[in-house]
């Protein structure tokens, strides 16, 4: 945005200096109509001093500058029309003789009445009637240049807005990939950091390896915040959630006319991340004639899209993620061994949660704070027993199993700090194995999530009899705002 002010200001500057050749000048100023107020925002001349470009004038003292807009026309002024009529706009700043050369030019586009642009000598002579012409027609094109302009400072600030929103977005979906790297007590995650802080300097691609559920998107996520491409985009694509014959179309895009539907051109992840990173999880079920077309993007930066026979450039940073043995795959061709190589220049292992369980208590304050985000359960903890109990588990499913045994523990527990009762390992629900009359055998059925919540706010509204709001309702007892918890019923479909 900073670049497009500095071009617009840059425009102002060029124009009023070509502007002494028509029609010379002690004084020209630009002001731009905001409002009822018309604000200078460019000067140039002799008497261009700092109190000439902080003026402000209100249209509602100046009826001739208000008819100026009004009818679109140049227009001179003489002595007469000063002592008589609404006075000079520069009286409170300049000291000008009577009778002084003036002019006022309204600055319009279209339909769009941008200010105006006047001219101010200290010689006593009227502009002539072929100079006031010309320069109206000029400032009718110099009007049209600060339109596009400001159109474009406009376009930048907006562009700018969507990028930092969409940071916050990111933000809020991936957490804080950075505080749980750097913060990690484990020796074997320090020395990941450190690797991954050096790669990140560099074009070279990276492949993370490691158990899923270990985070490997958050590491692709630090790589990136920690590259000079950080403010460019990071776009992912899972290729395991994606039918393969889709995946060409979502990874390259497609132009018009492609296949029967495709009735505009579609950029294609690639594109999206240009300048940027794109995360490739589970690369390892990129289709086999995929896998060529992406050696060639690694190689040369070169890809076409679907039904297109243009080679198009990009430059983008490719992070792979993987849980499966590429190098065992590329020897049974399961996948490209050129591909495996190019990708591999740089790998980076991921230590399961199991191998550090020292990490347990950020771990569980960074997830807790991101589960905030749509629980509502602002300030949660777990209690040193709740820590013993967690550290005591294998974790088969890494930090997102940890994350959904969280989640649970926030909508079980009335306090906001989590005790090991709460806390339900799988498989470790603590139950007797004899079933009661009528009662099934723990795990021939298992609860969804949405049904324990709901069953959970269904006994805390019997215990208030219905009651939401106020001191000792169900919003109170569950330690959440009344609103969060009407629209997590309304998401459980309950009255």
């Amino acid at each position: 945005m900073q670049d497009a002010e500095e071009s617009l200001s840059e425009l102002l500057r060029r124009g009023l200096d070509w502007l002494g050749r028509i029609a010379p000048y002690d004084l020209a100023t630009i002001f731009i109509l905001r409002h009822e107020e018309l604000v200078v925002r460019a000067a140039r001349g002799k008497l261009a001093s700092p109190s000439v470009r902080g003026h402000v004038l209100a249209l509602s003292r100046f009826p001739s500058l208000r008819e100026a807009l009004e009818t679109r026309r140049a227009r001179v002024f003489t002595e007469l029309d000063h002592a008589h009529g609404d006075g000079d706009p520069f009286d409170d700043v300049l000291d000008l003789p009577p009778g002084h050369a003036c002019m006022v030019v309204p600055l319009c586009a279209g339909d769009v009445c941008l200010g105006l642009l006047t001219l101010d000598r200290r010689l006593c002579e009227r502009y002539a009637p072929e100079v006031v012409n010309l320069v109206e027609v000029y400032g009718q094109m110099l009007a049209i240049a600060i339109h596009g302009a400001g159109q474009k400072v406009t376009l930048d600030r907006l562009h700018r807005q969507d990028h930092e929103h969409a940071k916050l977005l990111e933000a809020e979906l991936g957490g804080d990939p950075l505080e749980v790297l750097e913060a990690s007590a484990s020796e074997a995650m320090q020395r990941l950091a450190r690797e991954a802080r050096q790669v990140s300097q560099t074009r070279t691609p990276v492949l993370i390896r490691g158990e899923t559920g270990t985070g490997k998107e958050r590491l692709a996520r630090a790589v990136h915040q920690w590259s000079p491409r950080a403010e460019q985009p990071f776009v992912t694509l899972n290729c395991a959630a994606i039918p393969a014959g889709l995946l060409e179309r979502e990874l390259f895009g497609h132009v018009k006319g492609a296949f029967p539907g495709a009735t505009r051109d579609r950029p294609g992840r690639l594109q999206m991340a240009d300048g940027g990173t794109l995360f490739l999880d589970e690369v390892d079920e990129l289709p086999l004639e995929l896998q060529s077309k992406l050696l060639r993007v690694l190689q040369e930066g070169a890809f076409e899209p679907v039904g297109s026979d243009r080679t198009r450039s990009v430059d983008v940073r490719i992070v792979a993620a993987t849980h499966v043995d590429l190098e065992g795959a590329s020897l049974e061709r399961r996948f490209r061994e050129d591909l495996f190589i190019r990708l591999n220049v740089f790998p980076l292992q991921l230590p399961p949660l199991r191998e550090r369980r020292e990490d347990l208590p950020q771990l569980c304050d960074a997830l807790l704070s991101e589960l905030a985000r749509h629980t509502g359960r602002r300030g949660m903890t777990v209690s040193p027993e709740g820590l013993a109990k967690l550290g005591g588990y294998d974790w088969p499913g890494n930090v997102r199993e940890l994350a959904n045994v969280l989640e649970r523990g926030t909508l079980l527990s009335a306090a906001p700090e989590l005790s090991a009762g709460v806390l339900e390992l799988p498989g470790r629900r603590g139950r007797s194995t004899k079933p009661r009359e009528g009662e099934k055998l723990p795990g021939a059925e298992v609860q969804t999530l949405a049904d324990v919540q709901k069953s959970h706010i269904q006994r805390v509204l019997e215990r208030t009899r219905g009651r939401i709001y106020g001191r000792g309702g169900a919003a109170e007892l569950l330690g959440v705002k009344p609103s969060t918890l009407q629209s997590k019923m309304k998401r459980l479909g309950m009255e």
